[in-house]
Order: C-alpha cells, then sequence, then structure tokens
C-alpha cells in the first residue's frame, strides 16, 4: 500500500475557500471523519476526543482538568491553570473546532451543538481557573463565533423540520447571548462591529420571511385588501373577527 498522501487524494482535490468533508469507515469499523485542507487531509473520531487519545486515562483534557478541579474543591483548595495547560487545552479546542465545522457541512446538527457546547463549557473553565484573568481572553475571545454556529445548528434543525417559529426564537436567543457576551466584556465597539451578530441578525429576516402567515396575520392582509378594494362590507367583518381573536388572547 503506498504511504503517498497523493495517491489517496487524487480523486478528493482542495479547493480554496471551500469546506470538503466526508465519512468514510475506518479500519476499527469506526465511521470516521475526514477534512479536506491544502496540504492534505484531518482525520477525526466521530466521539471522544477527535484524535482518538484519552489523555491521563479521561475522555479529553477538559474532563481530567474538570476532575482535578472537583478534588481540589472538596479539599477546600483553589485549582489554577498555568500557560502550558492553557496552552494545551486552547490546541484540544482547534479539534473539537475542526470536527464541529465538519459536522456542520455534513448537516450533523447534534454532533455541532455537542462540540460547540463543549468548547464554551471549557471557555467558562478556563474563566474559572486560569492562573492570571488576561490568560483566560486569547479562549473566550471566540466565544462569539462559537455561539453563532451553536444558534446556527440549533434553528437548522428547527427549519429541517419547518418550525420556522421555533428557529426564530432559536436565533434570537444566540443572538441576545452574542450581545450579552460583548456587554459582559464592557466591549460595544467589538458588538457593532461582530460579523457573528450581522449574520445572525441577516440570517434571521430570511428565516422570517419563509414563516407561513398566521390565521390572525391572514385576516389582516384580507382586510387590508377589501379596504384597498373598497369592499368595505367585508373588511368590516374581517375586522371583527380580527378583534374577536385579540380578545382571547
Amino acid at each position: 500500500m503506498s504511504l503517498d498522501l497523493n495517491d489517496l487524494l487524487h480523486d478528493w482535490p482542495h479547493e480554496p475557500g471551500m469546506i470538503k468533508v466526508r465519512k468514510i469507515l475506518g479500519s476499527d469499523g469506526k465511521e470516521k471523519i475526514q477534512l479536506r485542507i491544502d496540504l492534505g487531509l484531518i482525520q477525526m473520531e466521530t466521539l471522544g476526543r477527535p484524535d482518538g487519545l484519552e489523555p491521563h486515562d479521561y475522555e479529553s483534557l477538559l474532563h481530567y482538568h474538570q476532575a482535578r478541579a472537583r478534588r481540589a474543591a472538596k479539599k477546600g483548595e483553589n485549582y489554577t491553570l498555568g500557560g502550558d495547560e492553557m496552552g494545551e487545552l486552547q490546541q484540544e479546542g482547534i479539534q473539537y473546532y475542526h470536527r464541529y465545522i465538519s459536522f456542520f457541512q455534513l448537516s450533523d446538527y447534534q454532533g455541532v451543538i455537542r462540540d460547540t457546547q463543549r468548547n464554551l463549557d471549557m471557555f467558562a473553565f478556563v474563566a474559572k481557573h486560569a492562573e492570571r484573568p488576561e490568560m483566560s481572553q486569547s479562549v473566550e475571545q471566540f466565544t462569539p463565533y462559537v455561539l453563532m454556529m451553536l444558534t446556527r445548528a440549533k434553528a437548522s434543525i428547527e427549519i429541517e423540520r419547518e418550525e420556522f417559529a421555533t428557529a426564530v426564537v432559536k436565533i434570537e436567543e444566540g443572538l441576545e447571548k452574542i450581545r450579552g457576551f460583548y456587554e459582559q466584556a464592557e466591549n460595544p465597539e467589538a458588538a457593532a462591529n461582530s460579523a457573528e451578530l450581522g449574520f445572525l441578525t441577516e440570517w434571521l429576516d430570511e428565516v422570517k420571511a419563509k414563516q407561513p402567515l398566521t390565521k390572525l396575520e391572514k385576516m389582516q392582509r384580507e382586510m387590508d385588501k377589501a379596504i384597498a378594494d373598497e369592499a368595505y362590507e367585508r373588511a368590516a367583518e374581517l375586522r371583527d373577527r380580527i378583534n374577536a381573536q385579540l380578545k382571547k388572547k
């Protein structure tokens, strides 16, 4: 068997600006994800840590440090993360980033939700235990992006179900969480220039436009048309029906 990656990737070329992902069955019988990059590919496990390792016999470094922090808390001790540990956690987070981007391309939105939430949990853990506050900022700065991807996954599930009203709620919740992050960071300039807020706001408008009209909205439009057509008797009838619906609320 050739060890030359060119043989493996000959029929799967890299295309700049495109995220190319595929699932394969590994020699161990387990499903794997492959992400095509310019110099080859990244292969990841679908469960556990993406590289398949179990550092210190834990599912991930985050799980390892969380367990140590719990033990320290039981002893009444503080648990702190030094620079090296912070760097290792950040590198591990990048693995999960590659995987949730791949999951999104494959429309595996539950996988995106799982891995984005995992990285958000890591950000929160780092913020609590970093040796110095400024150390955690290098990780927390990615919070808006991760929240955006989590929001996209949650809303995409609802859109697939044609539950557009629920999708709108999910997007609005995501927008509020991102705004809350910027408010807590006291960084209004970053909020004003946020690509994540800009994307979700535009997407919200698109999803709202796809929502089927409610019964009340249909009657309102029909009444407006009746007035425009000078069909006043019909308009009055619709007005009474609309008022009756509003009173029920």
